[in-house]
């Protein structure tokens, strides 16, 4: 079971297009429009804080444009009504990870004395290592 989404997205938002898909379909897929091009402007948006949508925009990568928009292409499936739930699904779950707060920062700390001296003694066992690979006596 997923948690449950903190910010939905408005259905006024988003727009969509269809277009021939690729992929499994056979004939179908040469006449039939079943791939799903979900347009949504993040940038723009009022359904979810600011800090929200410049992370949506980040994680978004590739898929959003200059102005903030998120393009998403789905044609996994080989009816429209999948595709188009299928982009809605991936769209849904981009925000959901973007309301996610990030960690915060680490805290630096110095090494313990413990950790220091154990450092030190795997150095110094290596270099003993080492040392015994020299030749053995003299010729």
């Amino acid at each position: 079971m997923s948690p449950p989404t903190l910010y939905p997205f408005d259905e006024d938002e988003i727009s969509e297009s269809f277009v021939r898909a690729s992929g499994p379909g056979g004939q179908n897929v040469n006449k039939v429009s079943t791939a799903v091009e979900l347009r949504f402007d993040a940038a723009a948006s009022l359904s979810f804080p600011e800090d929200v949508r410049d992370r949506l925009i980040k994680l978004a990568g590739s898929r959003a444009t200059k102005d903030g928009v998120i393009v998403l292409l789905a044609q996994t499936f080989r009816t429209q009504d999948r595709n188009r739930q299928d982009a809605r699904e991936r769209l849904q779950g981009l925000i959901d990870r973007a309301s996610v707060p990030p960690p915060p920062p680490r805290k630096k700390t110095r090494p313990t004395r413990a950790a220091r001296e154990k450092r030190l003694e795997g150095k110094a066992i290596r270099s003993t290592v080492k040392k015994l690979r020299g030749r053995v006596g003299e010729d």
